[in-house]
């Protein structure tokens, strides 16, 4: 999808929601890729890390025979009057970023592995039986390392109401139906980009009524309302990351950062 351009910083839309549904049949289809490594990364840039710690061990709770799990993102509405809609935004960098190529190692693995045994240990034992080594060394033989989901969303930058599907996500390979929540917690994160777009395009409507009303009518750049809030988000927010998604967002309305 062709990335379009977006607003201000802080969250402010309403809840969000990741519904899933689970399928145990279905037809087959497998993501496959050419076999690669990656040398050792910080534990940020380990997939296998990047969820909650309860996702561990949530293969062992699916349904005997589950296949498929199809999940969705949505915007469940906001309490603001008037606020019907969001600007979908940032989708791409989550991908782009996590998901993309080779992200299983063998390495990644065993780093995983010694930290979730400790993790789940009760400070004296370490505890290896929640983490499912077998079905990320499966990903990692069977696929390559490429992670085999397929995720469909609107185009970035489309005003969509609220209560309609963003995006979906969905294993292609059903021994990896245990894959597709394991990722929800990484890409909730899109709510971050995307209410920030959204909050910046109702400021942004807000001031262009305004500059409408009181006698605007130069309103090619540098003029009208592209230049009329600026982003001051970086000091505001909880990392460099943060500042970069956020400050990207407000792009899509305004030109000042």
């Amino acid at each position: 999808s062709p990335l379009p351009h977006q607003p201000t910083r802080h969250p402010a839309m309403g809840n969000k929601c990741m519904g899933s549904t689970v399928k145990t049949a279905g037809e087959q289809k497998v993501a496959g890729g050419a076999a690669g490594s990656l040398a050792p990364v910080e534990w940020t840039d380990n997939i296998l890390l990047l969820s909650d710690s309860y996702k561990v061990s949530h293969y062992m709770q699916y349904p005997k025979g589950t296949q498929y799990v199809y999940s969705y993102f949505e915007s469940r509405g906001s309490d603001r009057e008037g606020w019907t809609e969001v600007c979908f935004f940032g989708l791409q960098y989550f991908i782009k970023k996590y998901l993309t190529g080779v992200v299983v190692t063998r390495e990644k693995i065993d780093e995983a592995a010694e930290i979730y045994e400790e993790h789940f240990g009760d400070g004296m034992n370490p505890n290896p039986t929640m983490f499912f080594r077998e079905g990320w060394e499966y990903i990692l033989e069977k696929h390559g390392g490429k992670l085999p989901v397929v995720i469909r969303a609107v185009p970035e930058g489309m005003v969509v109401p609220n209560k309609c599907v963003l995006f979906t996500m969905e294993n292609t390979d059903p021994k990896c139906y245990w894959l597709t929540n394991f990722l929800e917690t990484l890409l909730v994160q899109v709510w971050y980009p995307m209410s920030v777009c959204s909050n910046s395009r109702y400021q942004k409507l807000s001031i262009t009524k305004a500059l409408d009303e009181t006698g605007t009518d130069s309103w090619a750049i540098p003029g009208g309302s592209v230049f009329k809030l600026h982003d001051f988000g970086f000091r505001g927010v909880s990392s460099v990351e943060s500042a970069a998604i956020g400050g990207c967002a407000h792009l899509v309305n305004f030109l000042g950062t």
